[in-house]
């Protein structure tokens, strides 16, 4: 009999420690995906920074360099500098791109280094007591915003594809979603598109992909999923928001 689906080379077969119903296995396997299809495991470089995320090498059989919390970008561009033949990305969650390296992500952007971000958002601090991030929903309780996030006084959720977008130094920036099979499609191929930016020298590109987070939401796996299409898209909606090679 043919295989027909199997573990991406760039992954460790190892098993999962995330929480049940956590989406970052998915987007970690669409990654590696991109990887393998461009051949580019051997030249690849993740950085990862505090949060979830921060376990990114032991997932990916590629070299990987931890960051401090928020500065992934920042030492993603001391890395590709050091070593431009390489292909360097950064994991972030939203808590660490959009509050602690709001300052590294949009000038490493803005300068226009030649990295991909890959931005999980689920709407909350993760891995540090789930409190309530820069794209926490209008409305949502978290360990810091118990009653609900009030945009008049915390402000609204912060857009960091369409603010991104707005960068003359950002070539590429795109939302996907990980929550069913039509979104999972195109999440997959904004991913590749996202690396063959960086492979063909293109520019700074930069993917935001809507993820669950049950544990810290207070819910199960299935109303995390439900809820990412019921409230996260309508306030993030998916799509291409720059793309200057058109590739």
């Amino acid at each position: 009999m043919q295989q027909v689906f199997k573990r991406p080379v760039s992954l460790k077969d190892v098993q999962t420690h995330f929480c049940p119903g956590c989406q970052h296995g998915t987007i970690h396997r669409m990654v590696a995906d991109a990887i393998d299809e461009y051949d580019l495991r051997a030249r690849t470089i993740g950085v990862a920074s505090v949060g979830c995320s921060v376990f990114l090498y032991g997932y990916f059989d590629i070299d990987v360099v931890e960051a401090p919390h928020g500065r992934a970008p920042a030492v993603a561009t001391g890395v590709k500098r050091a070593r431009p033949d390489a292909i360097v990305f950064t994991y972030q969650g939203d808590g660490d791109l959009a509050a602690i390296g709001t300052s590294e992500i949009i000038h490493a952007a803005n300068r226009g280094e030649d990295i991909t971000v890959i931005f999980v958002n689920n709407t909350t601090y993760g891995m540090t007591g789930g409190q309530m991030a820069p794209t926490t929903l209008v409305g949502q309780r978290t360990s810091t915003s118990p009653y609900g996030r009030n945009p008049a006084k915390d402000g609204a959720p912060l857009k960091m594809a369409e603010l991104l977008s707005q960068l003359d130094g950002v070539a590429f920036s795109a939302r996907v979603a990980v929550n069913n099979p039509k979104n999972l499609i195109d999440a997959k191929k904004q991913i590749k598109k996202a690396f063959r930016y960086q492979a063909e020298g293109a520019g700074f590109s930069f993917i935001e992909a809507l993820s669950a987070c049950p544990t810290n939401w207070g819910v199960t796996p299935i109303q995390a999923n439900e809820r990412v299409g019921a409230e996260m898209i309508p306030c993030f909606p998916v799509g291409v928001f720059k793309n200057t090679a058109n590739l």
